[in-house]
């Protein structure tokens, strides 16, 4: 049995979804091979190579993939997936992009958003919003698998994987690159960040989220919101938590101002500990929570603040 891992890039590095999408893959046995596809990403294949448990890192280094758009990205793995018996990605925007195409083009089905391996063919995912899981086993030649990151603990560095360029360069005339609009932040990724506060309909406007700011500068924190606080426009959807938006198991979870719709709890239940907020101590989000604080949180949040 042989696994191919599609590795997550950003901004040309390898990022920390890789590893747990690895660590996926050693629960289902075999070699496991790791293709970083990009332009001018030997760092991001270096540093793939010293994951644990990769047997092997493919490159395919050409401007056709810079900016890993679905068409050559596809045909690349189609070129790949006779090798393989099962291929796997991270259930975050790239692997959502690509591997329903090279399932359509290798004509299997597509097993999306897995949080558990019970063998080989047979793994578990969130149905509902997350309310049950289903066992779903495959029968396909060619295993096609999304990876929801956060249902899998990291691998390690201390691996040594050999590289190999990879020489298949595809044809793409299909789609061009045209341009892209990046949030700079100081702050960490919200996907990768082990504390995450988030702001939901309840913060009144989008000026007030700025009372999150010196919770998240003191805690190292990343900030996320609800979904309806993305509706009122209060933030940008690249803040959003929830299933239509991030999922998100950090270390420690703060929910400001947010009910606790079962859209954003299927986002964040899965965090180590969750702290409460809200002026509704009838609120579903306290059903989750670890820690609840009842109180208007225009008053709670800059006394937490001087506490911290």
């Amino acid at each position: 049995m042989s696994i191919l891992v599609l590795a997550d890039l950003h901004e040309g590095q390898l990022a920390g979804a890789t590893a747990h999408v690895v660590a996926a893959a050693k629960e289902m046995g075999g070699d496991i091979d790791v293709l970083v596809a990009g332009e001018g990403v030997q760092a991001a294949a270096d540093a793939a190579a010293k994951l644990d448990g990769v047997s092997k890192v493919r490159v395919a280094d050409n401007a056709v993939y810079a900016h890993q758009l679905a068409e050559p990205m596809g045909a690349l793995l189609v070129a790949l997936a006779d090798d393989y018996t099962h291929v796997l990605a991270s259930a975050a925007t790239n692997g959502k992009n690509v591997l329903p195409r090279l399932a359509a083009l290798k004509d299997v089905s597509q097993i999306s958003d897995i949080i558990g391996v019970d063998s080989p063919d047979t793994f578990k995912r969130p149905i509902y919003a997350g309310s049950a899981i289903a066992t779903v086993k495959s029968d396909d030649a060619l295993k096609v698998i999304t990876v929801r990151v956060t249902g899998f603990d990291a691998v390690g560095a201390g691996g040594s994987a050999p590289i190999e360029a990879v020489n298949t360069v595809v044809d793409n005339r299909q789609s061009s690159f045209v341009d892209e609009d990046l949030a700079q932040s100081d702050r960490p990724e919200l996907g990768g960040a082990k504390v995450v506060i988030s702001g939901g309909r309840g913060m009144g406007n989008g000026e007030n989220f700025k009372l999150l700011d010196g919770i998240a500068d003191k805690l190292g924190a990343a900030i996320g919101a609800s979904r309806a606080a993305v509706d009122a426009g209060f933030v940008p959807n690249d803040m959003q938590v929830g299933q239509t938006g991030k999922i998100v198991a950090p270390d420690l979870y703060i929910a400001v101002g947010i009910s606790g719709a079962i859209q954003h709890l299927a986002g964040m239940k899965d965090s180590k500990v969750i702290v409460a907020i809200n002026k509704d101590d009838e609120a579903p989000i306290f059903q989750v929570a670890d820690y609840g604080l009842v109180g208007d949180l225009f008053e709670l949040l800059p006394e937490l603040e001087s506490k911290l």
